[in-house]
């Protein structure tokens, strides 16, 4: 039997098994809207074909189930297409943030072992310093244009058939983390983990329908966003609206015309949309939208509220990784517990520990552990030593701070190596962030330790202003006069500087640690 009756007559969880799920709903609506965005669109049968194809072209080269996949690739169709390939062909796929220097991205390609690198085009310098690294590579496919010796994409898809597999392979990906020091790791596990307590949460709070539509707000190398803004609507028969770069306006802009149902986005977003002129949101129906969920970054209560109050009840926010995780909050438990990320969802085991590894009582600040699942537990791929120190027993940390309250709601205070001692206390960043962002002038704030000769530190404001508010001393006294309004003496910051643009991860975490390196190293420009 091929595998497109097998596909029509399979259930979604039988196809899923095979990683040929997209296969799935390509029988069911083949003319449904798969993929929109500027470098062009794709239904459904159009994306799956096109997988097929990938997997032939790679098959062809000499990949066979297990080997790795490198892709370097901006939001695009071809994108999807190989994520979708990789499922089915049994590959390891490692999407590459292009944002990296060349040197960086070919670590990556070469770390993972790719015998495939499929690239962007746009980001040809990096992508052949990159393939200069990697001798095992056997195959390099251009994307969007042409790239000195690699093959065409288009070209290599175009002598393959388009009919489905007869052999899927169900693939994997690894994806590596955005640390703020030393490379990047890949998350790997050899067991693949089971259907999580937070993919349950999600799938029954965005009671996905016939029509809907999904927003992709972010860069699809990251984690989040290609788990949450992509393979999680698409698997689900949602199409998807891809963002080349994200832009407050332009988001409201394509959920007015795409009538966007479902969107995941990082706090920065909302705080960007929120601080629009009113004009400018009045242009845009945004009633559509009935699930937006936010995560990787602690959000600033106003921001929260404000999201709330705009869009409705429809706001939920997440705290995971990479690595894993699974706490959970909506819009009508918020009000109750503002500042919260949530409570553990059924079967995550969640604990507060010190520096010895103890657990804490309720409300006392530590750091934040989960408890491994027994089967698919990651690991980071040929980096023992870091396996081991992200590891206490059967627990593993992501290195967030924070404490649980009586009622069992996880708030997060900052990271263990953004925290600032001044005098012998601690200080969390993200409170003071918080009350700052709250300025109509701030369009991102960061607070650091630098170094203070009594103290050991003391607090400083790194601000980004909005346009129109000039970067000098009087806006810095009033923002220092602003702090002091709500934070207590020992949190209030004690000088101001301004940036252009503050450093950020693609999950929109500020680089705090890059911030604040440069003042103990005397280099104040950020």
């Amino acid at each position: 039997m091929s595998v497109v009756e097998t596909a029509e007559s399979w259930t979604r969880e039988e196809a899923a098994a095979t990683g040929m799920v997209l296969a799935w709903q390509a029988a069911q609506a083949p003319d449904r809207p798969a993929i929109i965005s500027q470098a062009g669109n794709r239904t459904y049968a159009e994306l799956n074909a096109n997988a097929n194809r990938l997997v032939r072209a790679l098959r062809r080269e000499g990949l066979k189930a297990g080997d790795a996949v490198a892709l370097m690739c901006s939001n695009r169709p071809e994108f999807v297409e190989t994520v979708a390939a990789c499922q089915r062909g049994g590959f390891r796929m490692t999407p590459v943030n292009w944002h990296l220097k060349g040197s960086e991205v070919g670590y990556i390609v070469d770390n993972c072992e790719a015998k495939a690198f499929i690239a962007d085009a746009r980001f040809a310098g990096s992508a052949l310093e990159a393939a200069s690294m990697a001798p095992a590579l056997v195959a390099k496919l251009a994307v969007g244009g042409e790239i000195e010796g690699f093959a065409s994409y288009d070209d290599a898809l175009a002598a393959e058939e388009a009919s489905d597999l007869p052999d899927p392979v169900m693939g994997s990906q690894m994806l590596y983390t955005s640390g703020t020091t030393g490379h990047p790791k890949g998350v790997f596990r050899k067991q693949a983990a089971p259907v999580t307590p937070l993919l349950v949460k999600l799938t029954e709070t965005a009671a996905f329908r016939e029509g809907d539509l999904a927003l992709v707000t972010g860069p699809l190398y990251h984690a989040a966003p290609l788990a949450l803004n992509l393979s999680f609507p698409i698997n689900a028969g949602v199409g998807c609206v891809l963002m080349d770069r994200w832009d407050a306006e332009e988001t409201l802009r394509l959920v007015a015309e795409h009538r966007i149902t479902h969107t995941h986005v990082v706090p920065t977003m909302l705080h960007r949309m929120l601080q629009l002129p009113d004009e400018t949101k009045a242009k845009y129906d945004t009633s559509s939208l009935r699930w937006i969920l936010h995560g990787a970054a602690p959000c600033p209560v106003h921001v929260k509220e404000g999201a709330i109050e705009w869009f409705g009840p429809v706001v939920y926010e997440y705290y995971a990784a990479t690595e894993g995780g699974g706490i959970f909050i909506d819009s009508h438990e918020f009000p109750a517990k503002k500042g919260s990320v949530g409570k553990p969802l059924p079967g995550v085991i969640v604990e507060i520990h010190d520096e010895e590894g103890k657990p804490l009582a309720a409300n006392e600040v530590g750091t934040v552990y989960f408890k491994a699942p027994e089967q698919g537990r990651f690991e980071y791929f040929k980096a023992p030593e870091k396996t081991e120190s992200a590891y206490r027993g059967d627990f593993y940390t992501m290195g967030d701070m924070g404490f649980i309250d009586e009622d069992g709601f996880l708030f997060l205070t900052g990271r263990s190596a953004e925290v600032i001692i001044s005098g012998g206390v601690n200080i969390y960043p993200a409170e003071i962030d918080q009350e700052v962002l709250k300025h109509p002038a701030v369009a991102d704030a960061a607070a650091v330790g630098v170094p203070n000769e009594e103290w050991g530190e003391e607090v400083k404001l790194v601000v980004e202003l909005n346009e129109g508010f000039r970067p000098d001393e009087d806006m810095a006294k009033e923002l220092l006069d602003f702090a002091a309004q709500s934070l207590p003496g020992y949190q209030r910051p004690r000088s101001v500087d301004f940036v252009t643009e503050l450093p950020r991860m693609p999950s929109g975490k500020v680089l705090r640690r890059n911030i604040r390196d440069r003042y103990w190293q005397g280099d104040k420009k950020i």
